[in-house]
């Protein structure tokens, strides 16, 4: 498709605002001429929105197209540097096509071939727990060494997580947002850091919103059909009763998906969901090879677990008293018997020396 009609599809998604299957229909209706659909009556085909009664209403659109210039929104995108993928397109991703109302457009900023390889989605709280914390590395970097390009949302919590271990382990990671995705609207934007950096990782961060847009209540559920389209399974670490992880899951299983989740503890708020999908059919997880084997995929690149060495007494106690399981900084300073300027000081330094991972004020030892 050429620039000339991409610039008059991208003015006319503006109006229709990503609604599912509104794109499809104009298409249809006008034979993919962007420039003809854009000077027509677009009411006719943009499913109307309801009030706060729960009427259905239907915007103004031909005021929003008259303060709407194509020619403008096309040139903010090429100054984000953010380019559009049609379902059309070559490029468009394969196992996203061929899902329920697959979004017409993508908006991508990085590698456009991000999704070539298969890709795995890791979903869950924003509120995630100290398991949670452990949980989502020691997973999701097996199963990205292992070969997948790791899907999520860029929210606080197990997506943040998710992405920053595919990082780390120089895995490629596509972001799927519920927001424009310019830097003013990419949402949350205590994350816009970490968006630029999986960019410059030659991964990509991609919505089918238009630039500007802002998230809402239905956004954000909408957008995660594409983290499960783009995936081939998708994992659920932690999600209370009602989550959107849990419609990711949902949306995974209706797309023909696998979907796994991490049993957690019965008392927690944030295992209510896993806890209930798994009792519904969720494959259970308790390691990546519970993943893997379903792909019969194997951990590539594994590291030997070493014997971590102390370089001073004060580091000798400490790791004496760790594990696994997370510690306190005081339950650490009570089992040591160090004083508190101490412990604290090596606890540092162990930290830059890859030796201990400080779990938000808990310390465990570095796997």
């Amino acid at each position: 498709m050429s620039d000339y009609n991409l610039k008059f599809l991208n003015a006319t998604n503006i109006i229709a605002n990503a609604k599912v299957g509104a794109l499809q229909v104009i298409h249809d209706k006008f034979d993919g001429d962007w420039e003809r659909a854009w000077r027509a009556d677009l009411t006719k085909y943009i499913p109307r929105d309801r009030d706060i009664e729960g009427k259905l209403v239907a915007p103004d659109y031909a005021k929003m197209q008259k303060r709407i210039d194509p020619d403008k929104e096309w040139s903010r995108l090429a100054s984000n540097k953010i380019v559009v993928v049609t379902i059309l397109d070559q490029e468009y991703p394969e196992l996203l096509r061929h899902i329920p109302d697959p979004p017409f457009l993508l908006y991508v900023r990085g590698n456009t071939e991000a999704w070539t390889n298969q890709c795995f989605g890791v979903v869950g709280t924003r509120a995630l727990s100290e398991y949670g914390k452990r949980v989502v590395p020691h997973i999701t970097l097996d199963v990205a060494r292992a070969g997948f390009n790791i899907v999520s949302g860029l929210a606080a919590g197990i997506d943040t997580l998710a992405h920053k271990t595919a990082l780390e382990a120089d895995i490629s990671t596509i972001a799927v947002l519920g927001t424009g995705i310019d830097d003013a609207t990419i949402f949350p934007p205590q994350n816009l850091g970490l968006a630029h950096k999986i960019i410059e990782k030659g991964g990509a961060v991609i919505s089918e919103y238009a630039i500007g847009t802002h998230g809402t209540k239905f956004s954000f559920p909408q957008r995660n059909r594409i983290i499960s389209g783009l995936s081939r399974g998708v994992l659920v670490v932690e999600a209370d009763a009602i989550s959107g992880a849990l419609i990711t899951a949902r949306c995974a299983a209706e797309q023909g998906r696998d979907v796994f989740a991490i049993p957690g503890n019965i008392f927690a708020k944030t295992s209510q969901g896993t806890n209930n999908i798994l009792k519904k059919g969720a494959k259970i997880v308790t390691c990546a090879e519970d993943i893997l084997e379903e792909y019969e995929l194997e951990v590539k690149n594994k590291k030997i677990k070493v014997k971590i060495k102390a370089d001073n007494p004060a580091e000798e106690k400490i790791l004496a008293v760790l594990s696994s399981e997370a510690i306190g900084i005081d339950d650490i300073i009570r089992q040591t018997e160090l004083a508190a300027h101490e412990a604290n000081a090596a606890l540092t330094l162990m930290e830059l020396k890859k030796k201990v991972k400080n779990l938000g004020g808990k310390f465990v030892l570095y796997q």
